[in-house]
């Protein structure tokens, strides 16, 4: 309800703008800034975050399961004695 009578209160100074010659000014380039600031900071974080990530995968342990190799599910019918 408090909302509503904020904003019937800024429709009379929105209609006083000259419509062609609105700007996003400087909040908007603030703003515009700030988000630029971030998106160079998280990935910046995320190329330190990539560096020290091992792709390099463990060897499998032999012997696990008889007769189950890489990629055959223990319920696959080929694969039962």
């Amino acid at each position: 309800m408090y909302a509503t009578q904020a904003m019937t209160h800024l429709v009379p100074l929105a209609e006083e703008l000259d419509k062609n010659k609105v700007t996003p000014g400087v909040l908007g380039f603030i703003v515009f800034a700030a988000l630029a600031v971030g998106v160079w900071l998280l990935m910046k974080s995320m190329n330190r975050h990539m560096g020290r990530v091992d792709f390099e995968e463990a060897p499998e342990a032999s012997g696990d399961a008889e007769g189950v190799g890489v990629g055959a599910s223990a319920s696959d019918p080929a694969k039962r004695k």
